[in-house]
Parts: structure tokens; sequence; C-alpha cells
């Protein structure tokens, strides 16, 4: 089977270019990759056509990003040829005041040094503000962004997981004050969660121009029909940690769900998983899917979703709606 070329898709309004497709290490650099694995995943990625790697300083408590940073000095890339991101506002300074669960100027302006230093270069691609700060005022918020921007430590700011309402206060804030908006939002997105993309955010597309960088495209691997049969021993739901997707993985219903989904994707010659992401993809308001994988055959896999992209027609998504609805 051959795959088909990525796509590649402004971010919003913004000029920049993202793969329909990028890699994101949230839940594998440094728990289950380390630098030599994430070297071969990182270039399985590249060479798929991905340009956009995903990252956030909470991830593995900044060693994600040092991890990747590393893999990529390692790999010897030249910076034009790629686009990486971070993101800020957990901290990873124990629960040090002004330094944990805020988005104020004193934390910004200290955070985006320190992921630099861990990634070993001299500005990211995107920042993100990872969480809404409610103790923080938008405005000074949006003046350190800002001022992020015009230092050059960053190209492009945005927010994850933030209300309509806050991304157009931030927005307007920006444009009565001259300063850098923000041009993308990171949320959850998938066949089981999908109100905020499809319908609270559905006006800041056209009003802002807001690009989208969705993450989570299968509810933690539940889409990718792994776990009918059960925890398989070293899946994500296996780890001691992840009890709550233990509970949903053996949740009946959801589990009936996924079966049905797993079907259609039999019907199209795909894995369940490369329909869940290609679902995903067909969705105009998407500007890139972010994958995880631990591991070189994932990522490969992950490619494979491009020619489920070119089997998804009305039919299909009208069936995986009643399935889902």
């Amino acid at each position: 089977m051959t795959t088909p070329a990525m796509p590649y898709r402004r971010l919003g309004h913004a000029g920049l270019k993202v793969s329909a497709l990028s890699f994101g290490s949230w839940v594998t650099f440094g728990g289950q990759v380390d630098t030599g694995l994430a070297k071969d995943c990182l270039q399985a990625a590249a060479d798929a056509g991905v340009n956009f790697f995903d990252n956030a300083e909470s991830y593995a408590g900044g060693q994600s990003e040092t991890i990747m940073g590393k893999a990529i000095a390692e790999l010897g890339w030249k910076r034009h040829t790629y686009s990486v991101s971070t993101k800020l506002f957990w901290g990873i300074n124990g629960d040090l005041v002004n330094m944990r669960h805020t988005l104020n100027r004193k934390y910004l302006m200290q955070a985006i040094d320190g992921s630099l230093e861990r990634f070993g270069l001299d500005f990211v691609d995107l920042v993100f503000c990872h969480r809404p700060d409610p103790d923080t005022p938008i405005e000074e918020t949006v003046w350190a962004m800002s001022d992020m921007i015009s230092s050059g430590k960053a190209l492009y700011w945005g927010t994850s997981e933030w209300s309509a309402a806050e991304i157009r206060a931030a927005w307007d804030i920006a444009d009565r004050r001259n300063l850098h908006k923000p041009v993308m939002e990171q949320p959850q997105y998938n066949l089981m969660h999908r109100e905020r993309v499809e319908n609270e955010y559905a006006r800041l597309y056209d009003d802002i121009g807001l690009g989208l960088t969705v993450w989570s495209p299968m509810a933690n691997g539940i889409l990718s029909g792994k776990y009918l049969n059960g925890i398989p021993e070293g899946s994500r739901a296996a780890l001691p940690e992840n009890k709550g997707l233990r509970d949903r993985v053996t949740d009946p219903d959801t589990n009936a769900k996924v079966a049905q989904l797993v079907e259609v994707a039999n019907r199209l010659e795909v894995t369940a998983a490369q329909l869940a992401l290609a679902w995903c993809m067909a969705n105009p308001r998407v500007s890139t899917v972010i994958t995880g994988a631990s591991s070189v055959n994932q990522v490969h896999e992950n490619a494979g979703s491009l020619v489920a992209l070119e089997r998804i027609d009305d039919q299909v998504k009208a069936e995986l709606d009643a399935i889902f609805a």
C-alpha cells in the first residue's frame, strides 16, 4: 500500500504551514522512550513528511524537552526544516510560589528560557499557554506572550484548553494594544470528544483566524481498538498511574462503539487507529493532528492514516457520527 504524500496546512490565518500529522512526546519521551529510540521515531516521522514536533515544559518534568532536543541535535537537522513547540503553565520547580500553575509575567519569562535551554535552541516556533490562569489578568499574560514573540524566543503564541471567551478576550486585548495576537489553540479532539472544536470555537475560525493543533486523536488509545480484549501488557492503560484510563477502556458502552469503529475500518481496509486519525484530519478547521508513538512501527502505522483519509467520504462520516452520537 503506497502512502499518499503528507498534506501541509496553514496554522489558521498564520503563514506557517504544518504537516497534517505531527509528532508529540506527551506520554512517551522520558517515560517509555529514551534519546536513542526518540531519534528513530523522530526520523521516521520526518521521513513520512512530518515537520511539526510538539512538546511541553511539564512533560516528564522537563526530560521530554531535553530528550527531543538531544535527539534533534544528534540527527543534525537544519533548523529551517522543522517546527517545534512548547507549552507553559504547570511549572517544574516544585511548589514555589510564582513558578507553578500560573501565567504571570515572572513565570513565563523564566519558563521560556528554561525550555530553550533544555531544547538547546535559540527559539521555539510555537509556544502555548498550557491552561488558562484565573489568578492572573489576561492582559498581563498577553503582554508577556507578545514580548516573548518580540524578543525572538518564539515565533507564534497560542493557548491550550482555553474557553472560546478566554481566547477572544486575549485576542481583543492584543488587537487594542497592537500586540502579537494568539493564533492557535491546542484542544483535545477525537470521535468521543468533539463539543469544543465543533461548536464552542465555531465563530473563532473565521472571526480571528484560529488554527488548531489537536491532541489525543485516539482518546488515549481507546479508539485504536487495542483494549477490546483486555488491557495489553506494556500499554498505556497498564501503567500504575493510569487507573482512570483503565476504568474507561473497560467500559462496555465505550467498547461497543469502538467495536463498530473497527468494523468500519475493516471495510475500508485500514486500522481503527488510522481511521480515527483520518477522521480528525478530515475536519478542515484542524491544522494538524498530534500523534504519539513509542516505536518506529507506531510512527509508520500513524502515517497510514493518510490512506484512510482518502477513503473517508460523506457516508463514512455519517456512519461514524451515528456510532459516536
